[in-house]
């Protein structure tokens, strides 16, 4: 019986316990409960002391996230309504109704907390960027180069070539960049007719000169017209840069049009034959004057099929050196202090001047000793027959006392011998105390300085009228 009217006065301490703890009063404003009041319900701006929130979570993943919280929730209730029956026994219209109060204070606490624990931040407060899932499978961004800045506006005058600009490059278009009918139309010198092929077995170049076309009329070297009616050419080749193993056809007399039909040969491998360049000049043969030539064809070729080889018309162009070279000599000097003499080895000449149209030349060399301006002594080589790249090897010995060895001047020069007529002249050098040019010094240097010891030295051969105007000792010999 007191169990029973203290049940009363236990539920109304019970349901203001409750309401103290879980803050439960009523709205002044609309009188009712503070989980029913709209007014009372908290707004973000209440929750916004807790700071900077993380970015946004995927959608997806919220949304499993609410629907935990949800689960956790709705448990939570049941198993506090669960509870409270199993505790009572049985239910009355007081506890029913205390229940249903307890039921919606916890649920609004539970939407409450869920919120918070939503906007709670689950790690330090930083603001970091959203985690991209996609970024980490295999796919992997292209990586673009790098672009170089456009240069400063002062570079730009340093990308133009002044050779492009220059009065030499104004008269007209390069020659490289014209085709053959345009080379003959403009300089007009004709066209040659030429084939090339490697041998791979026999390790040799061939190169055939088989005619030319349509070249003009002969022209002496500084440009006037002569009397002839016809050239006399012929072909010289070289293998450039160095010009070894030069070659040239017989002259060909009185035609514009010449056929030559001509193979030659040069030893070389295969490799280095792909690193030269074919010069072919052709030359006007003149008998009383230096050869002109007439024009020239260069082939690199490492741009041709050297094995298959190939046949070629090419248009000619204006050489640089109008004169065809003389050719040159190879000495060797000794003196002999002891003995008092002065050994001079005529070895070889190579490319002379043609002085024959028929037979090529038949040269010969004469040395002369000269002491300050009076010819002492002459000698001269036997005479190779028909060739233009004579072997001497030949040695003459001239007295000479060691206080007179610097008024000595030795004179070489190189004549075609001709039956009918006079010898024809080829080209001389002086070397000595009047030498005729830097290298016949630098070779009588070095004679003065290694005595005992021979010395030998190419020379390029001049002209009488060069030698003449340089070298007194020139004039004093015939």
């Amino acid at each position: 019986m007191a169990y029973t009217q203290l049940e009363p006065i236990n539920e109304g301490v019970l349901s203001r316990l409750t309401d103290l703890l879980l803050c439960r009063w009523s709205c002044r404003s609309c009188w009712q409960w503070c989980w029913e009041c709209s007014c009372c319900q908290s707004s973000d701006e209440e929750v916004e002391i807790l700071g900077p929130f993380p970015a946004q979570t995927p959608s997806w993943l919220v949304n499993d996230c609410h629907d935990d919280k949800d689960g956790n929730n709705h448990s939570i209730i049941q198993r506090s309504t669960g509870s409270s029956i199993h505790n009572n026994g049985h239910s009355s219209p007081g506890q029913r109704r205390s229940s249903t109060e307890i039921t919606r204070s916890t649920l609004s606490l539970a939407r409450q907390l869920s919120s918070l624990d939503a906007r709670r931040p689950s790690s330090p407060l930083v603001d970091v960027k959203p985690i991209e899932f996609w970024a980490m499978g295999p796919r992997k961004e292209v990586v673009q180069p790098l672009r170089k800045p456009p240069p400063p506006a002062d570079d730009y005058f340093r990308k133009l070539e002044p050779r492009l600009y220059s009065s030499d490059s104004c008269g007209g278009d390069d020659v490289d960049s014209l085709t053959d009918d345009e080379i003959l139309l403009r300089y007009q010198l004709g066209m040659l007719h030429f084939s090339t092929q490697f041998d791979l077995i026999n390790g040799h170049l061939s190169v055939r000169i088989i005619e030319a076309r349509d070249l003009p009329p002969p022209v002496t070297c500084d440009g006037a017209r002569q009397d002839m009616a016809h050239s006399n050419p012929y072909v010289k080749m070289s293998l450039l840069p160095d010009h070894k193993n030069s070659r040239q056809t017989g002259v060909k007399r009185k035609t514009q049009n010449p056929v030559f039909e001509e193979r030659f040969t040069f030893e070389l491998p295969f490799l280095e034959a792909q690193r030269r360049t074919l010069l072919l000049s052709v030359v006007d043969f003149d008998k009383f004057s230096r050869h002109c030539v007439i024009g020239k064809v260069a082939l690199p070729l490492n741009e041709v099929d050297l094995v298959k080889g190939g046949h070629w018309w090419k248009a000619l162009v204006p050489s640089s050196q109008n004169e065809v070279e003389l050719g040159e000599l190879l000495l060797s000097l000794n003196y002999l202090p002891s003995a008092g003499r002065l050994n001079v080895d005529i070895i070889r000449a190579k490319q002379l001047l043609q002085t024959d149209m028929c037979q090529g030349s038949d040269p010969f060399v004469k040395v002369q000793l000269v002491t300050g301006l009076k010819l002492v002594k002459t000698k001269k080589t036997s005479c190779m027959r028909g060739t233009i790249d004579p072997f001497y090897n030949e040695s003459f010995s001239f007295r000479v006392l060691q206080e007179d060895l610097n008024e000595v001047s030795l004179v070489f020069t190189v004549y075609g011998h001709n039956v009918k007529s006079s010898n024809d002249f080829v080209g001389r050098i002086v070397i000595g105390q009047f030498s005729t040019g830097p290298p016949e010094s630098a070779h009588w240097r070095r004679l003065l300085e290694s005595q005992r010891t021979p010395v030998e030295q190419w020379h390029s051969l001049r002209s009488r009228a060069e030698c003449d105007r340089v070298s007194p000792a020139s004039l004093e010999v015939t």
